[in-house]
């Protein structure tokens, strides 16, 4: 998978999780919680959505370094297998 379909899954996610979000722009500079209004049990949902989409685990002290949408995806893209 490329980091490209990551990020549009990531996207595909997160207006799942925020459906008041649908139609608003998301770039991988969009601050999560200020730029979304998103609070922190919405990003919790988001993230546990995240890890079980793509099965993989970001450890929860990680989470708060996880403020652009950008970042959210390199913590995804890295934990996926590579094909080889």
């Amino acid at each position: 998978m490329s980091r490209e379909e990551v990020l549009n899954k990531v996207i595909e996610v997160v207006y799942e999780c925020a459906p008041e979000l649908e139609g608003t722009p998301l770039y991988e500079n969009t601050v999560i919680n200020t730029d979304t209004g998103i609070d922190s049990m919405g990003f919790t949902l988001i993230i546990c959505r995240l890890e079980a989409t793509f099965d993989v685990r970001i450890p929860s002290r990680q989470w708060n370094k996880l403020n652009t949408l950008g970042a959210v995806v390199d913590a995804i893209y890295k934990r996926l297998p590579k094909d080889k």
